[in-house]
């Protein structure tokens, strides 16, 4: 087995990753939505339904724009505020499930295109995928709080 090479790795990871947030960011513009508001309708749907308090840490926003964010994505269909069934007092906000026409629309290219190559793909490979994805996640996820000071 060969010495890994992390030069050729430090240069084509951080291309990737820019690909990826470039791609992120033109899906949110061909959905008609801002980028934050996209980012955020995905936060509550990967961790389900929260307070906006839990959204304003999870986001990095603050109180006040993590509620105008909610203000808009209820006012376009997307979320909506609930009881606590916990704490009648609290609200959480939850994603709505909606027609995702757009969204299909708008990532049918790089599903096109990635399917293409995770199918030339060994299953060895696929395993090492999966496995960079499950540990980068939580990787990720712990830079971000160490870098908003949350750690």
């Amino acid at each position: 087995m060969s010495s890994p090479d992390f030069a050729r790795l430090g240069e084509v990871y951080p291309r990737y990753l820019n690909a990826v947030v470039l791609h992120g960011l033109a899906t949110s513009q061909a959905v008609g939505m801002g980028p934050t508001d996209f980012y955020a309708l995905g936060t509550l749907a990967f961790h389900g339904r929260m307070t906006s308090g839990e959204l304003a840490a999870k986001t990095g926003l603050t109180t006040g724009a993590t509620t105008r964010l909610i203000d808009r994505l209820e006012e376009h269909g997307r979320v909506r505020r609930v009881p606590d069934p916990a704490d009648r007092r609290r609200v959480l906000v939850e994603a709505v499930e909606t027609d995702e026409t757009d969204l299909d629309a708008a990532l049918a290219p790089a599903r096109e295109r990635l399917a293409k190559i995770f199918a030339s793909c060994t299953a060895e490979e696929l395993a090492v995928l999966t496995e960079h994805f499950e540990r980068a996640t939580p990787a990720f996820h712990e830079a971000i709080a160490a870098m908003r000071g949350s750690h």
